[in-house]
């Protein structure tokens, strides 16, 4: 265990010692600041572990103050990252290579131009948006309110098919509007997270951290129980620990339930008062959490072996991101005034990731089952 942390604390300093140096080299020092967390989170998860074998109370403070430093420097990233995955997915709903432009559109009272966006019918598409006309003809009523089937005898044709397009375009600019929105919020929750991360690593509170980890890369502060002739034994029982602690998580999730593919399940109340998309993820995210913790306690036992349940854990990163993904999209639908089209196209995107979130647990799932043997049961 002394050696492990001894490791990661040298880690830890050299990347900060990178990030230092990276200066105007954004990529060098996003790289830098992932090894940074990293290394702080492997730390942190180590002393949570065995911590009756560390001085108590040096390792709760170091601990909390390494969580501190790790969500301080990860929210921007997560806020870029989240961006993208949200733009990527409205063009893929809207069918065309890239989400619609609508600069114009977004001033209030604008009205779109012609040329601006592709002709859509709305409800043809994936995921609820619109095809480009060129795709597929709009019918009869395509867009409107009317029931489908054949025009009555004396119907206007000819209206009926300007009013598809009409809706249509709609849609698809409220794509595009969506679009600007989700990119104005999160820029700004960007470019705070940024002032932030570089607020807290000039700071002293900072300075304290690099110098309790710089201790830590020469000197650990073990405990009595540490030192005395039961220590192995102590430490593979905190490994045990950590593994069932693993298990009784995984065995409260439904994955009976997220082993059927389209469950549904993710989308459970989501048009209630109080959505309880954060309350059902919880347990998810619990296990991602000490799935997370018992992967370093294998690497401080078993040094040098691969991940077993490497493959659940990433199924478990992708449930994290499209769940934050879509708690983005919700809160961008609470928007005040915006018009209808982006509240529709937001709606779409938020039931777009719910579904990712349930396929990540049916990932999880399969991959949990795959790997099971790998951990005995308590």
């Amino acid at each position: 265990m002394s050696r492990y942390l001894h490791t990661q604390a040298a880690d830890f300093l050299r990347s900060l010692r990178l990030h230092g140096e990276a200066g105007a080299d954004t990529a060098g020092a996003a790289e830098a600041a992932q090894a940074l967390r990293t290394a702080a989170g492997r730390i942190g998860g180590t002393l949570d572990t065995f911590r009756p074998l560390v001085d108590p109370a040096w390792a709760d403070e170091l601990r909390t103050e390494l969580r501190w430093l790790s969500r301080t420097l990860a929210l921007e990233h997560a806020c870029a990252a989240r961006l993208a995955r949200l733009l990527d997915a409205l063009s893929r709903l809207s069918g065309s290579s890239e989400v619609p432009r609508a600069r114009a559109e977004l001033l209030p009272g604008a009205r779109p131009c012609p040329g601006d966006a592709p002709r859509v019918h709305a409800g043809d598409g994936p995921g609820g948006l619109p095809h480009p006309a060129s795709e597929q003809p709009a019918g009869p009523g395509a867009g409107t309110g009317a029931p489908d089937g054949p025009a009555p005898p004396g119907g206007n044709r000819t209206g009926a098919r300007a009013v598809a397009r009409t809706t249509g375009s709609s849609v698809a600019v409220g794509a595009a509007r969506a679009a600007a929105l989700l990119e104005r919020q999160l820029t700004l929750a960007r470019t705070r997270a940024h002032s932030a991360a570089l607020g807290a690593l000039g700071s002293a509170r900072f300075h304290a951290v690099a110098d309790a980890v710089a201790l830590l890369a020469s000197e650990l502060p073990l405990a009595p129980a540490a030192t005395g002739p039961a220590a192995d034994e102590t430490l593979a029982l905190l490994t045990e620990v950590a593994e069932h602690r693993l298990l009784d998580a995984v065995a409260r999730l439904p994955l009976g339930r997220a082993g059927h593919p389209y469950n549904a399940d993710a989308l459970g109340g989501g048009l209630a008062t109080e959505p309880d998309d954060e309350r059902q993820d919880a347990p998810w995210h619990a296990v991602r959490r000490l799935l997370r913790l018992h992967r370093y306690a294998q690497e401080v036992v078993h040094p040098g072996t691969g991940p077993v349940l490497g493959p659940a854990a990433l199924a478990l990163d992708h449930h994290r991101d499209a769940s934050e993904a879509s708690e983005a999209a919700a809160a961008a639908a609470r928007t005040p005034r915006i018009a209808p089209a982006t509240a529709y196209a937001l709606g779409v995107l938020h039931a777009d990731q719910r579904h990712e979130v349930e396929a990540a647990r049916f990932a999880f799932q399969q991959e949990w089952r795959h790997a099971r043997a790998a951990i005995p049961a308590p």
